[in-house]
């Protein structure tokens, strides 16, 4: 399939980020194997991004992240800024056949001006979809913005108006589900790991008070709002008010703070990839006590691929990427004498079960696959509706 496909992946981290970035990771995972099967890739995103690409339009040279979670008259800029350079670079040239998007609201919304003027748009939802409910609760993309979701669990949630839109969802993917099934797995280590930001949708809170029931350490693994270390963060909290009212922090500060020793509870802040997959790949089990409904669970096929079970609450996604008994257990939301004992039993898991269902269920390439095929359906809508001229009249195949 030739096409020609404007990717935007916002201005927050680099693609591939260097640790923590769930979306990114994401970017980093389907461009290449886009490119593998003939597609021709502009990338939105920052100037430091290193992903290998055919294209790169920045409005940023370094990441924005520390931007995301600050007051709204100080942060609402930087995405605006991103997207006024995807608009230019769209109303400056006629060869792209599509965007697929993955920029919350703002992305949508700026693409949806430019009504004829611009190429149709795959948005892709990675998030909680009742989080705007002004703007998706009454959703309409006139033919030209058309989305997917992370998991069928997700998009069962979601506002009627963008259900409409909807064309399926496509679970997430992860480089490290290439050959797993071929990779040995090392020896298991007495810990478990919180894999992500540190925040009460995560549960890092009831993992952490676990500890004394289980026989593990707990290990938390993930930013604090906008801080990626133990420094870091303590130098914001003791010369930066501002720091303290983030609510990520507050969560910590009040919840989770109180539970960590340093010993059988650990911050160990954000990790580079390969510390991460270490990490992972020893631990006896990948914790997911969710106190929302997961959306698409980069963490948990990463466990996987790594040949670490999943234990947690079902709830989210969860239950779609994980065979129950084979790759993990879960139980009812809330329960945390049943999460306990769950742990327990982890060692009943084999590690190599995870592998394969990573190395069946979760490759790039099965990712991009599925991409492709809603690719082809975005375009022959825009044909059939909207295109008359140009290589948006047809299918390329």
């Amino acid at each position: 399939m030739s096409i020609r496909v404007l990717i935007n992946a916002g201005p927050w981290l680099p693609v591939p980020p260097d640790g923590y970035g769930g979306i990114e990771n994401i970017v980093a995972a389907l461009v290449p194997e886009l490119r593998r099967r003939g597609v021709h890739v502009v990338l939105a995103s920052i100037a430091a991004s290193p992903l290998e690409t055919d294209e790169l339009i920045s409005a940023y040279d370094e990441p924005q992240f520390g931007q995301l979670l600050r007051p709204y008259n100080r942060a609402m800029g930087t995405g605006m800024t991103h997207m006024r350079r995807v608009v230019e670079e769209l109303r400056n040239r006629e060869d792209l056949d599509l965007v697929h998007d993955h920029v919350e609201v703002v992305g949508p919304a700026m693409l949806g001006s430019l009504g004829e003027a611009g190429p149709p748009v795959l948005h892709t939802l990675h998030w909680d979809l009742a989080k705007h409910p002004a703007f998706y609760g009454d959703f309409n993309g006139y033919g030209r913005i058309h989305v997917n979701g992370v998991s069928a669990s997700q998009l069962s949630g979601a506002p009627p108006a963008l259900r409409s839109h909807s064309l399926g969802h496509v679970h997430l993917s992860t480089p490290l589900a290439e050959g797993a099934d071929r990779r040995e797995t090392p020896p298991k280590q007495d810990y478990v790991v919180v894999l992500g930001r540190i925040t009460p949708g995560k549960g890092q809170h009831v993992a952490a008070r676990l500890a004394k029931q289980i026989s593990d350490d707990v290990v938390l693994a993930g930013p604090i709002g906008p801080f990626h270390t133990v420094a870091a963060l303590e130098q914001a909290l003791a010369t930066d008010p501002e720091a303290a009212r983030n609510p990520d922090v507050r969560y910590w500060c009040d919840e989770v703070r109180p539970h960590v020793d340093g010993h059988r509870v650990r911050w160990i802040g954000s990790l580079r990839a390969t510390e991460r997959d270490v990490l992972l790949a020893r631990a006896r089990a990948c914790v997911f006590p969710l106190h929302w409904e997961e959306p698409g669970g980069t963490a948990v096929v990463e466990s996987l691929a790594l040949g670490t079970p999943v234990i947690g609450y079902r709830r989210g996604c969860l239950p779609e990427l994980i065979d129950e008994g084979s790759t993990g257990f879960l139980v009812g939301p809330g329960d945390e004498e049943a999460l306990a004992d769950a742990l327990a039993r982890a060692g009943e898991l084999d590690p190599a079960a995870c592998r394969r269902a990573a190395a069946t269920r979760f490759t790039p390439g099965v990712m991009a696959e599925q991409y492709l095929s809603l690719y082809r359906t975005v375009l022959g809508l825009d044909s059939v509706a909207h295109r008359t001229n140009g290589l948006r009249q047809t299918l390329k195949t």
